[in-house]
């Protein structure tokens, strides 16, 4: 398995994303490898002060690096020598199993979309967040901030996705898929909510369970999978870091509230394209970058892109 890394992406680069490689290495089998893309002078002299052999990576040079000032959709014209452009353009050549990046997410959706794109019947490609339970596990919120609008037919879409992903990367067999509304009647919503839940009510494409409210979201034996639009998604994970940030800073530990850290986590993959991408959060440490690498490793052995594609055939 080989994973590709964009070295030069997010607040802390190169040093955070360099110092996450090698932590991820670490933890990773004979058979893996992981591909850096960045600075290859900044990256020998990161290893080379952490006493760490350039052997145990493969480096792809890159002379530019897309920042957050500049416009995703006219980047990848404007800079194809940077990394984000170098790593898109090995994982579509089938070069790397899996690319992941903290940096722009604009430019990874761009390279998601118009380098590797959308699987056939897909209508919008989605991301994810992590949703804690008391009892260890986690369910899958989404959409989280990707498609602020949709329509009823992308969240029965979303139902599908969030459901592969759980099955196939979290070991969770036939996950409970739940609609986040206001209400748990059959009734209540908006014209939207009400119409996915007439659509996905009679579903063999999932186990739906009916409508989840917000103060049941971290029930452990309530949704797997709760769906909802990227609007109310990224509301909820936001209001979520935001609680997370309160607790620490009121000097609180609790092991159940440390889950909130989207250290933890690392990344989300974007499900509905053809290849393993995994965006990681712009402010990401070295642990987070770490678990970014392990995560996209998971999903790139999962196959979760052909599972997908199978799907949707």
């Amino acid at each position: 398995m080989r994973i590709g890394i964009d070295i030069m992406g997010g607040d802390f680069a190169p040093e955070a994303a360099a110092l996450g490689a090698i932590l991820a290495q670490k933890e990773m089998s004979s058979d893996d490898r992981i591909v850096l893309f960045g600075d290859q002078e900044k990256i020998k002299e990161i290893l080379a002060r952490e006493k760490v052999s350039v052997d145990n990576f493969d480096i792809v040079h890159s002379s530019q690096v897309i920042d957050m000032h500049d416009h995703p959709a006219k980047v990848f014209s404007k800079k194809p020598d940077s990394s984000i452009a170098k790593g898109f353009h090995f994982l579509a050549k089938g070069d790397i199993d899996g690319f992941a990046s903290a940096g722009s997410t604009g430019a990874m959706m761009v390279g998601a979309m118009y380098t590797v794109k959308s699987i056939p019947g897909i209508i919008r490609p989605v991301i994810t967040g992590p949703i804690p339970k008391p009892d260890g596990s986690h369910s899958i919120l989404l959409d989280v901030g990707l498609n602020p609008d949709t329509k009823p037919d992308v969240l029965y879409q979303y139902a599908i996705l969030g459901s592969i992903y759980a099955e196939n990367v979290y070991g969770i067999k036939n996950p409970k898929v739940g609609l986040m509304n206001i209400g748990s009647e059959e009734e209540k919503g908006n014209l939207v909510t009400k119409s996915a839940f007439e659509l996905m009510k009679d579903s063999t494409d999932f186990n739906f369970i009916g409508n989840i409210e917000a103060n049941e979201l971290f029930a452990e034996n309530k949704a797997d999978v709760i769906v909802c639009d990227g609007f109310v998604g990224n509301i909820i994970l936001k209001e979520a870091e935001a609680f997370y940030s309160l607790y620490k800073k009121r000097g609180l530990h609790d092991e159940f509230f440390d889950k909130f850290n989207f250290v933890n986590y690392g990344g989300t993959p974007v499900l509905g394209i053809n290849k393993n991408v995994v965006i990681g959060h712009g402010i990401s440490n070295d642990m987070a970058i770490k678990n970014m690498i392990l995560h996209t490793r998971d999903v790139a052995e999962a196959n979760l892109s052909e599972k997908i594609k199978e799907a949707f055939k």
